[in-house]
């Protein structure tokens, strides 16, 4: 199967997420190994910790997306035929789409606020803000990703077949 710039995309999406769980684990070995080993730690280890985790949370989100493989209640959908289980499908798709849009908006106000106000790091002075416009663009390939998957479950359900049970053109 030929892979689409759509599906480069998605696969370039789920490397990053899986880059920010490399990273946020990279920073707990190495701060683990420093203090217990060394006596010492990396400065704004814990700003950093922090701040890394709320990326890997919201790219996370965006991972998890699009390929609708994250924890569901699925008692209605179960029963359901293939029609209503793409119907199901699709409403919850725009559903989570509208809610997770709100949530980029939101999250951008945090972005601008932390920038204006300056804040910084314990340690080191670090400006805050970049930490958090990269878990804001986390929030945005979410969007992206859902549009993607709705957009796949009205137009081309043949393609969405394999991660659900539902039957394409019916």
């Amino acid at each position: 199967m030929k892979r689409t710039f759509m599906d480069r995309i998605i696969d370039s999406i789920e490397w990053l997420a899986a880059i920010f769980v490399g990273l946020v684990a990279a920073n707990i070995f190495i701060s683990v190994i420093l203090r217990k080993f060394f006596d010492t730690s990396i400065p704004d280890s814990y700003d950093f910790g922090r701040l890394l985790l709320g990326i890997l949370i919201f790219w996370g989100i965006a991972a998890t997306s699009y390929r609708g493989s994250h924890i569901t209640v699925d008692l209605l959908w179960t029963t359901a035929g293939p029609r209503m289980k793409r119907l199901i499908d699709i409403f919850a798709t725009l559903v989570l789409l509208f809610v997770v849009m709100v949530q980029t908006l939101m999250l951008f106000d945090k972005v601008r606020g932390t920038y204006q106000d300056n804040v910084l790091s314990y340690d080191l002075n670090l400006p805050t803000w970049p930490f958090f416009a990269v878990a804001w663009m986390g929030d945005v390939s979410a969007v992206i990703l859902i549009a993607i998957r709705t957009y796949r479950l009205i137009f081309q359900p043949e393609l969405m077949a394999d991660k659900h049970d539902t039957q394409p053109n019916e």
